[in-house]
């Protein structure tokens, strides 16, 4: 595995598992947890470290079927992300949200613990003091945030002791300025530079566009051949081509874990680089 690492020392693996979907969607679907604690098992099998979750995905189903899938596994080897939803995100609702996430996942610590979403109706500072709570108890190792724009990362930074090492964003081939969430736009004209600049981690989210990029497109087709790379590896490796840019693609097939774990070990030239860059890419979605 590849990682990207800050100069405060946080290390991250450049592909995690992304598992919402798993365990039930926004409620918990027990039909199929044989088959998933089997997938994340086999995910880690094959050199996923870092999984990411959510108290949110099946209203924490999915971070017990992580439990049960690393149960036998040595903690130390594994990066653990999940995220408080915006509705806990006063001071002790934070803290027992986090100690709720470990109970189910069956680990002493969260390597890092995002805020999943900005909420105005609670004090940015009174979130924050949480989170380092949490951290000056050695619960949590790391903080970050998912779907803070840049002035929101910039306030929850001013009132924090420890530093944001995360933003969790939509940001793919597909998705650049505007995404499904009202407060992801402006990701690559703004969040993305400001993150590269200060020391922050874009952990890139739906990197194939669940799909939508493995379709027929005259560049993709290209790069297709010219590389001997899958669409999804180009997409991918595209991502952490980047400077400070990881990602979390989801999957529970075993074959589309192996492919995406094929975008390693090789680099898309410059030239090929600043060609995606400047595609437009929109019409995958017709």
């Amino acid at each position: 595995m590849e990682y990207k690492e800050l100069s405060n020392g946080f290390k991250i693996p450049v592909i995690g598992l992304g598992t919402w979907l798993m365990g039930g969607g926004r409620e918990p679907d027990y039909s199929k947890d044989d088959k998933e604690i089997k997938a994340i098992k086999e995910a880690i099998k094959l050199g996923y470290t870092h999984l990411d979750t959510a108290e949110m995905y099946a209203v924490g189903h999915t971070e017990e079927l992580i439990g049960k899938a690393i149960k036998k596994i040595n903690k130390s080897k594994l990066f653990i992300t999940t995220k408080v939803t915006n509705e806990h995100l006063h001071y002790e609702d934070v803290i027992n949200s986090a100690k709720a996430s470990m109970k189910r996942m069956k680990i002493k610590y969260i390597d890092l613990y995002l805020i999943h979403a900005p909420n105005p109706e609670i004090p940015i500072k009174e979130t924050m003091n949480a989170m380092n709570y949490l951290i000056e108890q050695k619960l949590v190792r790391y903080i970050g945030v998912s779907n803070f724009t840049t002035k929101q990362m910039i306030e929850a930074q001013k009132v924090s002791k420890s530093k944001i090492v995360v933003n969790q964003i939509e940001y793919s081939l597909l998705t650049r300025n505007q995404g499904k969430y009202g407060s992801n736009n402006n990701m690559e004209l703004e969040t993305v530079p400001y993150c590269q600049e200060n020391n922050i981690i874009i952990m890139a989210e739906r990197p194939i566009e669940r799909g939508l990029l493995l379709k027929s497109h005259p560049i993709l087709d290209k790069l297709e051949q010219k590389y001997g790379k899958t669409k999804a590896q180009i997409a991918i490796n595209w991502l952490i081509s980047k400077k400070n840019i990881v990602t979390i693609p989801k999957s529970s097939n075993v074959e589309h874990m192996k492919e995406n774990l094929g975008a390693l070990g090789w680099k898309l030239s410059n030239k090929d680089v600043k060609l995606l860059d400047e595609t437009n890419f929109e019409s995958l979605k017709e």
